[in-house]
């Protein structure tokens, strides 16, 4: 989702006469805009490859459409219809393999298996203007279904469902899967320093020059920034918020994020950052920022130990911020921002 500021670009210093380029390309895929800056490198170059990056990521976004006709829909649409075996891509599979074992270390908190409720919900749409909450019934029969990612046995080609119930929208790791193949690539092809921002899920190779990349985390609730952050090189940023993809109704907010326990969009939460790092920075910073959001103000700590994430902000509800030891140290907050809350 677009959570960390789409407009980052701005932060970035222009070039100056006699300095390595900058080139940068945007275009609109997964459902949002993706922004992509190449420093020091020919610009021929950087054109290629930023290119066959964004063939990647038009690929991806077919394959693992969870509405639309994709490798992912015809999957799920024959589990739904009680197929055994179907059988679809290895690289699906693979996906599939990678979000089961992070739903199961979030103690199943985050579950890409509830696509029937985000259907229900509305969400597995463009536009969310005219939705209304679902019909009560509605949702007990998804909650006692309990699907799960559990409920899949994969292997090989193959995916086999135990529960009919079973859809699975991967929008919460889906971006941050494609960071980590756009970095990868990028990497082999001889480019170190860049920036990749899918719709706010950020991933940094190298610096800008003589100086890390700097990126901005969104204000939840106003226009700009909530604080800059400094991505040193294999670094990466997620939000998770209430801000972009929600409805109102009644006077209350919706958001996109369904607690899997109670069938409802999480209440008292505006926004969750995570900072990771490592081989899989890019899917664990979108992954992680979601069952944060999901175990709330009481719990949203504990989880971010489960999922082992050291870095990580919350804002709840009333825009009261916390903010752990190892990120505060970190960030710049942008003036009148009320003081966060560090804890350990």
């Amino acid at each position: 989702m677009r959570s960390i500021l789409a407009l980052f670009a701005l932060l970035l210093t222009l070039t100056g006469c006699g300095e390595p380029p900058l080139y940068k390309q945007q275009a609109y895929v997964f459902g949002t805009l993706v922004d992509i800056s190449v420093y020091g490198e020919d610009e021929a170059k950087a054109q290629r490859a930023v290119g066959q990056v964004l063939k990647d990521f038009d690929r991806l976004h077919e394959m693992l459409h969870a509405w639309k006709p994709g490798a992912l829909s015809r999957v799920n649409g024959l589990i739904e219809q009680g197929a055994g075996e179907v059988a679809t891509s290895p690289g699906l599979v693979t996906l599939l393999q990678g979000a089961a074992r992070y739903s199961a270390q979030s103690a199943g908190l985050f579950n890409p298996a509830i696509g029937h409720l985000i259907q229900a919900w509305g969400f597995q749409a463009d536009s969310f203007d005219n939705n209304v909450p679902p019909a009560p019934a509605e949702i007990a029969k998804w909650l006692k279904a309990a699907p799960a990612m559990s409920d899949l046995a994969l292997q090989g080609h193959t995916v086999r469902s135990r529960n009919p119930a079973v859809r699975v929208d991967l929008g919460g790791y889906a971006k941050g899967y494609a960071l980590d193949v756009a970095a990868a690539y990028l990497k082999s092809q001889g480019i170190h320093n860049a920036l990749i921002n899918i719709g706010g899920n950020i991933i940094a190779l190298g610096k800008h020059g003589k100086r890390p990349w700097r990126v901005g985390i969104q204000h939840p609730r106003q226009a700009g920034a909530i604080a800059l952050l400094d991505l040193h090189d294999g670094e990466a940023i997620g939000t998770s918020g209430d801000y972009q993809r929600y409805f109102e109704y009644r006077g209350r907010r919706y958001c996109h994020l369904i607690d899997p326990r109670t069938g409802q969009p999480v209440q008292g939460v505006q926004a969750v950052t995570v900072l990771a790092r490592g081989a899989q920075a890019g899917v664990l910073s979108d992954v992680a920022s979601k069952p944060l959001f999901i175990s709330g103000a009481a719990g949203w700590r504990a989880m971010a130990d489960k999922m082992g994430v050291r870095e990580a902000m919350f804002i709840d509800g009333n825009g009261r911020i916390s903010v752990t030891a190892a990120l505060a140290q970190r960030l710049q907050w942008s003036p009148g921002v009320p003081a966060a809350t560090v804890v350990p």
